[in-house]
C-alpha cells in the first residue's frame, strides 16, 4: 500500500532553486522563470531526465545546462508538428484505400455485418465505439445524412470511415475477415502482406496520439513495436540492430509509407534540417543507429 501524497505547491523561483541544488546550470534566471511559467515543470522533467546522473536523487550530470533542455523541448515540439503533417497524409490515404477496396465487394455497410469479422466480441466493441464517434461528429456530410436517412442507424462506410478515430480504423481493418481485400490495401502502400499494414496502423494510432496530445517523443519507450520486414519493394533499411521500442523504427515505417503516397515528399529533408537547426540534439535519444544516414530510406 502506498503512502499519502503530502507535497505542497511551490513557486517558480523555488523550482529554479531545486534544479540548481541538483546541479543544473542556469545562466539566465529570468529567462528560466519565463520558460517554467510557460512550460510546466513536470512537462520539462521528461526532457531533463536524460541529463540526470541519478534518477532517484535527480542529480544532474556535470555540465548539464537548462538551455540544452529547452532546446531539446523545442526540437521535440517541431518534430511533432512535422510528424503530424505526415500522419495526416497517411491517415487520409488509408481511409480512402480501405473504402476503395472493401466497399465494392462487401457493400456500403460491411462494418455493421459481423459475418465479415474475425472475432465477434471485437466486432461488437468496435461497432459500439463507431456509433459513439459518429454521434459526436458535426461534419456537414454526417448531419446532412441523418436529416435525410433514418435507416440503417449509421451512414455508409464512405461517410462513417471519415469520422472514426485512427485507433478504431486500425481495429476495424485488423478484424476484417477477407485477407484478399486487406492485401489489396497493403499493396497500395508497397507492403507484401496485410500483417505489416495491420501492425503499422496500430503503431500509427499511438504515434498520432503522442503528437496530438503534445507528448514527448525524445527518449520515449513506445508500447507497440512495428513489424519491420527485412525486404521491401521500395527503398527501405538494411540495418535492424536498432532498439525496437524507440522512435527510430516508428519514423522508418512512416517515411516508407509516406513515400508510397507522395514519392516527392520532403519529410527526410525537413527532418535533417531540423537536426541541423538543433545540433545539440543527440539522435541516439531517438533510437537512431550510428549509420542511419547511409540507409537507402534516409538518403
Amino acid at each position: 500500500m502506498g503512502v499519502r501524497y503530502t507535497n505542497q505547491a511551490i513557486t517558480t523561483e523555488q523550482q529554479i532553486e531545486i534544479l540548481q541544488e541538483r546541479g543544473l546550470l542556469i545562466d539566465d534566471i529570468e529567462q528560466a522563470i519565463d520558460v517554467l511559467d510557460t512550460i510546466s515543470y513536470f512537462r520539462l522533467a521528461g526532457y531533463w531526465k536524460h541529463f540526470e546522473i541519478d534518477h532517484f536523487t535527480h542529480q544532474f550530470r556535470e555540465g548539464s545546462c537548462f538551455s540544452d533542455i529547452v532546446k531539446l523541448y523545442s526540437f521535440d515540439k517541431q518534430l511533432r508538428a512535422l510528424l503530424f503533417t505526415a500522419i495526416q497524409t497517411i491517415e487520409v490515404s488509408v481511409r480512402t484505400k480501405i473504402i476503395k477496396h472493401f466497399s465494392p465487394g462487401f457493400g456500403a455497410f460491411w462494418f455493421m455485418d459481423e459475418t465479415f469479422a474475425l472475432n465477434d466480441a471485437r466486432f461488437a466493441t468496435n461497432l459500439a465505439v463507431i456509433r459513439k464517434e459518429v454521434s459526436r461528429s458535426h461534419d456537414d456530410f454526417i448531419t446532412e445524412h441523418f436529416r435525410r436517412y433514418s435507416e440503417p442507424d449509421l451512414p455508409p462506410v464512405w461517410k462513417t470511415l471519415e469520422v472514426i478515430s485512427m485507433g478504431t480504423l486500425s481495429k476495424l481493418y485488423s478484424n476484417f475477415s477477407d485477407a484478399t481485400a486487406k492485401h489489396a490495401v497493403a499493396r497500395e502502400f508497397g507492403l507484401n502482406h496485410h500483417k505489416f499494414l495491420r501492425s503499422w496502423l496500430e503503431c500509427l494510432a499511438v504515434l498520432r496520439n503522442c503528437c496530438a496530445h503534445h507528448s514527448r517523443l525524445s527518449n520515449r519507450v513506445f508500447p507497440v513495436k512495428p513489424k519491420m520486414p527485412e525486404r521491401m519493394p521500395n527503398k527501405w533499411i538494411t540495418d535492424f540492430s536498432f532498439r525496437e521500442q524507440t522512435l527510430y523504427p516508428q519514423l522508418c515505417y512512416l517515411v516508407y509509407w509516406l513515400n508510397s503516397i507522395i514519392p516527392d515528399n520532403t519529410f527526410v529533408v525537413d527532418f535533417k534540417q531540423l537536426l541541423i537547426k538543433y545540433p545539440s540534439v543527440n539522435t541516439r535519444l531517438l533510437g537512431f543507429p550510428y549509420n542511419w544516414e547511409q540507409e537507402p530510406l534516409w538518403r
